[in-house]
């Protein structure tokens, strides 16, 4: 019930920036600028961008966006009009109502299906990818953890080390993996769960010739 309530709060809400954005020449006026701040747009687009563990260059790349038009989304400095919302929206595979839904309308619950994922190359831009991802818990607004489901695609490309806040969990659900944490290699096997310091710099890499995917989970 929490959900179908919020359903219609969204779009009424929806009518009523389309109305405000067709009176507007391309900038988003004041008045609609205070009635946005309470939606928090840009936290829910950086909490968005985090959970995919994609960089504000990378996210420029798929949405066609600078990144610091982006940054200036996600620290509320610059709200975006429609068109715009709507490009980052679909990136994300997610609803425009995502931005606008009131995140204490009760308990959240998502199902995300199979065919309802996007998957993404890391690193973007064309070069070869060290794995695939596709978020698990895209639907949710402010999750408090970010799941992956990852696809690790040649025993030959590492990927770039990389840190972030909080801690990270693999549970291995086949092939072999190889994880270096800091100067530390480990090789997961099917059923093999590994928790690490995501503080610490990491990378990935396909340990053998069959196919590898795990589950990925991050705590911030």
């Amino acid at each position: 019930m929490h959900l179908d309530k919020s359903r219609f709060h969204c779009k009424k809400y929806l009518k009523q920036f389309l109305r405000l954005v067709k009176k507007s020449t391309g900038m988003i006026s004041e008045t609609l600028s205070v009635g946005l701040e309470k939606y928090q747009i840009g936290p829910k687009l950086r909490r968005l961008r985090l959970r995919k563990k994609l960089g504000l260059t990378e996210l420029g790349r798929h949405t066609g966006l600078s990144a610091g038009m982006l940054s200036k989304i996600e620290r509320g400095l610059l709200f975006p009009t429609l068109p715009t919302l709507l490009r980052i929206a679909l990136v994300f595979n997610t609803g425009l109502e995502h931005f606008f839904s009131n995140e204490e309308a009760g308990p959240q619950i998502a199902v995300v299906r199979k065919n309802q994922r996007l998957k993404f190359p890391n690193p973007p831009g064309g070069k070869p990818p060290a794995y695939f991802f596709e978020s698990l818990d895209f639907p949710i607004t402010g999750s408090k953890i970010a799941a992956f489901y990852a696809e690790f695609t040649s025993d030959r490309l590492v990927s770039d080390p990389h840190s972030h806040e909080g801690a990270e969990l693999i549970y291995q659900l086949r092939g072999k993996l190889r994880v270096i944490v800091g100067d530390e290699h480990t090789v997961l096997s099917p059923g093999d769960a590994m928790y690490f310091d995501s503080g610490a710099p990491h990378s990935y890499a396909k340990h053998g010739r069959s196919p590898c995917s795990a589950i990925v989970v991050i705590a911030p």
